[in-house]
């Protein structure tokens, strides 16, 4: 029987995780093959150019284009602080009365007069980009003048959505097991900078004052999409978010509604609170998929753990997958039978199935297109 690509989530203990930390700009890169990085490290840095303003100078100081360089009071291309004032006629009849000064809106520098058309050209200083290393782990590989290749062992998790960006944090089990919502008395001032997990829905009062009392991300089952448009003002949009702006970054790894996150995943992230985390709520469902992220470093393999002999690919045997339609919906099970026949379903459509074993012991018959694969 041929193998089935069915889309999946990775939720695995161990593995290599290799993230691509490229500047928007080419800039200098500050590392080289071979360091160890912390989350937090610079890499590569860069500078956007500023901001563009325009004055038409010769009409606030009453002047002649071709006059303009009398009135200039500072040099082109040399730096001008924020209300500094860059030109001044004499006020009226020469007298020094009601003299017009034009001032710096921002600090910068003129790049350019014109002498044709009276405006002058205001640049303000370039914006420093820095770009972390995000990861605990080592530089592989170095792009000049672009960024570089940073490489980690690490438990992996993926989620099914997020908001919020990139986030470093201790990690803390709020909830005591994995069906219990994010409620606002969970969130506490000992949460202060960590990354809180919880078991089910994460709920909006429990949001809003996770960001007041400065939790750098939260990792749940489920959230009520109403709770996202009234903590963010809006609805969220299709194509990707992660550039929200929040102080606090979600993931949630079931779906919308009150959805428990599977136990496996709970028990796996508990095994390690206390450590140091990564995360990234940064999502894209269309061409391109982007999944929210959790990334434990892990130095060394957990005790037990042994390397798989034979990746797995698509559907098999033994594969545990996650149901995405109702009735099953987040349940999560093992695949037992793999027909290769098509089956009539309820709807009088035809489609190829799976049997899957759920904890409880029950079975079901699910059409393989309302699965998808766990990749542990």
């Amino acid at each position: 029987m041929g193998h089935v690509y069915t889309p999946g989530l990775k939720v695995t203990e161990y593995t290599k995780v290799k993230k691509r930390r490229i500047l928007p700009l080419k800039g200098d890169v500050v590392v080289k093959v071979g360091d160890k990085v912390n989350p937090h490290d610079v890499v590569a840095r860069t500078e956007l150019p500023g901001n563009v303003d325009s004055i038409n100078a010769t009409n606030l100081l009453g002047c002649d284009p071709d006059d303009l360089q009398y009135f200039i009071k500072v040099e082109m291309n040399t730096p001008i602080s924020k209300g500094q004032v860059i030109a001044q006629n004499k006020g009226i009849f020469n007298t020094g009365f009601f003299k017009t000064q034009i001032k710096m809106p921002f600090d910068g520098h003129i790049e350019s007069v014109s002498h044709v058309t009276g405006n002058v050209l205001l640049r303000a200083n370039p914006i420093p980009v820095e770009m972390t290393a995000y990861l605990e782990g080592q530089v592989m590989e170095v792009i000049p003048n672009e960024g570089v290749v940073v490489e980690a062992n690490a438990t992996f998790i993926q989620g099914i959505f997020g908001i919020g960006g990139e986030r470093f944090g201790e990690i803390a089990i709020a909830t005591p097991d994995y069906n219990c919502d994010l409620t606002a008395e969970l969130v506490k001032e000992e949460h202060r900078g960590k990354i809180i997990v919880c078991g089910r829905r994460i709920t909006s009062e429990a949001f809003k004052k996770a960001i007041e009392t400065g939790v750098k991300g939260i990792v749940g089952g489920g959230v009520d999409d109403r709770d996202l448009k009234e903590i963010l003002g809006e609805d969220i949009g299709v194509a990707i978010t992660g550039s929200e702006d929040i102080a606090t970054s979600l993931i949630v790894t079931e779906g919308f509604g009150d959805i428990p996150m599977a136990e496996r995943t709970f028990e796996l992230i508990k095994k390690y609170r206390g450590r140091h985390a990564s995360m990234n709520g940064a999502t894209q469902i269309r061409a391109g998929v982007i999944r929210p992220e959790l990334v434990i470093a892990q130095p060394q393999p957990p005790a037990g753990f042994t390397e798989p002999t034979e990746a797995k690919v698509g559907l098999e045997i033994g594969s545990v997958v996650r149901i995405i339609r109702v009735p099953y919906f987040g349940v999560l099970g093992e695949v037992i039978d793999l027909p290769p026949e098509l089956m009539v379903l309820e709807s009088g459509s035809k489609a190829r199935v799976l049997r899957v074993r759920f904890k409880d012991g029950a079975e079901a018959v699910i059409p393989r297109a309302n699965v998808e694969t766990i990749e542990t």
